[in-house]
């Protein structure tokens, strides 16, 4: 039962994050991610948000999480207004490697592809 809370909790937690992304957060560095998960402890009390972006140059991805670990206390406190739970979880945010996981792969299946 507790395993069915935890899942609608990061559900819930990763479409706010998204809607206050949109529309609360107003640095231009964090402007065009997209939330791809939420990964929450059992006990509710941390959050490891994942996104991605389609910057691909890796300075452009520093200025991203940045910007990201600047809107954290904004972001955690209009989660405290619109979730209905006791504690607002701790978020961290990281960039989600699997798409890049999946491009690679894909990009090797194309080339095995092309060898034959």
């Amino acid at each position: 039962m507790a395993q069915y809370r935890v899942g609608r909790l990061q559900q819930e937690i990763q479409r706010e994050v998204d809607d206050i992304l949109l529309k609360r957060v107003r640095d231009p560095r964090v402007q065009g991610i997209t939330i791809t998960g939420v990964k929450a402890t059992g006990d509710l009390q941390q959050a490891t948000i994942f996104y991605s972006t389609l910057k691909d140059d890796e300075k452009d991805q520093e200025q991203v999480q940045k910007g990201l670990d600047k809107a954290t206390g904004l972001i955690r406190g209009e989660l405290g207004h619109r979730l209905s739970i006791y504690v607002t979880p701790e978020i961290h945010f990281e960039k989600d490697q699997s798409i890049q996981y999946g491009s690679k792969i894909d990009e090797l299946i194309n080339k095995l592809k092309r060898e034959q």
